[in-house]
């Protein structure tokens, strides 16, 4: 059996291919169904590694009788969240609506002029635990269009118009200041976990641009709390069962407060986005656990999540055998069979491994305590502890690559692909490991070559040889941000180029009535609403990264177009940064790079001369939040020329070199320290330029 599915490219809809509910994609073949016939339509959004979306289609989608109800009443359509976030949104804000809460599998009804009237998330096939069974949902719901139809339009007429006026923008707000930073970081620690550390309760999320946030106001202000909520809340991740012990990368969030129990999918966004938040605590602290988290989160995506085409996949699902987890979790005696009796029980007590277990009869690998405070209570030391829990690791992850491995999720997602391409170019370039940098020049070339539509525009995908979809904004912003990322990793003024251009269609998202910047352009597909995308969620918003990457890119070209519309997008989100600052850190990071001052290092030299090198390096092992860096050799200084500008020449204006030697210029702000060479241009580099007085340009 299948139905109207199987042609898709996502493998969340082809999951579904084979029920017998009548699925068929969103489109105008279904749309003019529901209108022809008269019928409401069951909208029916998730995503393939979503652990609940399969309870549903296995209880539900797989049943003969509900599938039977769904297809005599109901025209039903499938989505995948991630093909399309921006009907995700808009019927996602239906939801938050009518039931306070939100989620996956996401089950809305709609009149056939696409009104939602009612929705919901998860409903089990029979009634359970204070919800109704689905079969009771979809009975009601026929009778109210059958009988009340009046009602039903009226309620839906109603719930649209909410949900317009729930994305309203406030046009012509002040700009933010730095009070605003100040008040996010007392906010935040209003909400943090002191002892398990992250924010709020259970369930709990990362929250990686809350704690970039909380780097740059301890940054600016050495309060010391911002940092230690900070680097308690990733060491208690790092160590927790959301984090994989062995193979790297972390799950999408924790269902309990202490990060031991995670919902075990891993997506592409939460493992690029703590890349990164490792990777700035341990330029803020020097603490080489956190690059050692850094690096096997990102070899976790290069070895297991990698296209053979260089692109990554976007998600790794929770379950596999039908159980969600199995593949991660492990008992005393699987272990012992491994590594035997001594090895095994040193493992076990370390990585909390009991014949109880602290998940489901199993257990999952988790540090409740500190590897060097275990060594202590043993009387060995901590290398050497270390050194043999490392082979451990090692006989248990080879082992568990011949277990059933959960599916992979394997479409090329451009937006999650620019995070990936920036977390690897910027731990690459700070971390001096080439082998990210390549895998980020790779990803990047392929999607730029491969991922377009018919007509060149980047798309939003690319599965198995086949880009679909026009990119939202949210591509172009977290692509252009990688690209600009991997220019100050490689000093190829390609991508810069490249960056530009993404940008320059950007500001086409822009709304320029409140600066806000919607998911969809005109070009899209319209939709009941168009909503400028404000909040993060677990990526950042589009508004957000737009202006993160513009207020960049404005400090490396200079164009006045890129900051104005930046500045505009800050201002955009001012009053919800002040109420709530947790739901816009994205725009927080943006607006900290906006206030400045930007720190400039301008380098004459050849990039793999030993000098140039030298100034490279010291410049990369610093936290720069509100730094830019641009190099060229001497010799293609001279190569400007008006008739062939490239976005970088204005930063070289009037910056001469010298041949066979490294010069550097640092500037903060509009404030410059005089040019130097050699050896004084790495110590310079190594040094914040507070450290010196300085003059105007």
């Amino acid at each position: 059996m299948s139905n109207n599915l199987a042609g898709s490219t996502s493998p969340y809809l082809l999951q579904h291919a084979d029920n017998p509910v009548h699925w068929e994609p969103w489109g105008a073949e279904a749309i003019s169904r529901a209108v022809r016939e008269d019928k409401p339509i069951f909208l029916s959004v998730g995503y393939s590694a979503c652990h609940w979306c399969h309870v549903m289609a296995h209880e539900s989608f797989e049943n003969e009788q509900i599938a039977a109800e769904l297809n005599e009443h109901f025209v039903n359509i499938k989505v995948d969240r991630e093909e399309r976030p921006d009907l995700d949104a808009v019927y996602m804000t239906a939801v938050q609506l009518l039931t306070r809460r939100g989620g996956w599998p996401m089950s809305v009804f709609l009149t056939p002029s696409l009104e939602p009237f009612f929705a919901g998330t998860y409903w089990p096939p029979e009634p359970r635990m204070g919800m109704p069974g689905f079969p009771q949902v979809l009975a009601a719901v026929s009778d109210a269009w059958r009988s009340r139809r009046e009602a039903v339009v009226k309620q839906a007429a109603e719930l649209t118009r909410a949900i317009q006026g729930s994305i309203e923008v406030p046009a012509g707000g002040a700009a933010p200041t730095a009070a605003l930073l100040e008040s996010a970081a007392a906010t935040l620690a209003r909400s943090y976990d002191a002892e398990y550390g992250g924010f709020g309760d259970a369930p709990k999320f990362p929250h990686p641009m809350d704690l970039r946030v909380l780097l740059r106001t301890f940054e600016r202000s050495g309060r010391t709390q911002d940092l230690e909520m900070v680097t308690h809340s990733l060491a208690r991740m790092a160590a927790g069962g959301m984090h994989d012990q062995l193979g790297g990368g972390f799950a999408r969030y924790s269902v309990d407060e202490r990060w031991l129990v995670p919902h075990f999918e891993k997506m592409l966004y939460d493992n690029a986005l703590l890349a990164v938040a490792y990777l700035e605590a341990f330029l803020v602290t020097g603490r080489t656990d956190f690059a050692a988290v850094c690096r096997s989160t990102l070899d976790y995506l290069l070895r297991d999540m990698t296209d053979p085409a260089g692109g990554i996949w976007s998600a790794e699902d929770a379950d596999s055998e039908g159980e969600e987890g199995r593949f991660y979790v492990w008992s005393p005696a699987e272990v012992t069979a491994l590594l035997g009796d001594a090895e095994a029980a040193l493992f076990c007590r370390v990585y909390d491994v009991t014949a109880a277990g602290n998940f489901e009869g199993h257990s999952i690998l988790n540090l409740p305590r500190p590897i060097p405070k275990v060594a202590e209570e043993l009387g060995i030391g901590a290398a050497e502890l270390e050194g043999r829990l490392a082979r451990s690791r090692a006989a248990l992850f080879a082992a568990r690559r011949s277990r059933v491995r959960p599916g992979t999720d394997d479409k090329v997602l451009v937006a999650w692909n620019g995070l990936a391409i920036d977390a690897l170019a910027r731990a690459g370039a700070a971390l001096g490991e080439p082998r990210y940098i390549d895998a980020a020049a790779r990803a990047a070339s392929f999607l730029l070559l491969a991922c377009r539509d018919a007509d060149g525009r980047l798309a939003h995908q690319w599965r198995r040889g086949r880009a679909s979809g026009l990119a939202f904004a949210e591509d172009l912003a977290c692509m252009a941000e990688g690209l600009v990322s991997l220019y100050e990793a490689t000093w190829d003024e390609q991508w810069i180029a490249s960056a530009c251009e993404l940008a320059d269609r950007l500001l086409g998202f822009r709304d320029p009535t409140t600066g806000a910047f919607f998911q969809t352009s005109p070009e899209h597909e319209a939709l009941l609403v168009r909503r400028p995308d404000l909040f993060d969620n677990a990526t950042p918003s589009s508004t957000g990264m737009a202006a993160t990457v513009l207020v960049r890119l404005a400090a490396f070209t200079g164009r006045e177009r890129y900051r104005r519309a930046a500045e505009g997008a800050l201002v955009s989100v001012a009053a919800i940064a002040a109420q709530a600052p947790s739901s816009v850190g994205q725009s927080l990071i943006a607006l900290d790079r906006a206030l400045g001052p930007t720190e400039q290092h301008v380098i004459l030299g050849e990039p793999n001369q030993p000098a140039t090198a030298a100034v490279i390096a010291a410049m990369r092992g610093r936290f720069r939040p509100r730094g830019i860096a641009a190099v060229r050799a001497v010799a293609d200084v001279s190569k400007a020329t008006a008739a062939q500008p490239r976005p970088l020449d204005d930063l070289f204006v009037d910056r001469p070199g010298a041949a066979g030697a490294v010069t550097l210029y640092a500037c903060s702000g509009e404030r410059c320290l005089a040019p130097v060479t050699g050896d004084d241009a790495a110590i310079r580099a190594a040094t914040p330029l507070t450290a010196e007085p300085l003059r105007p340009r």
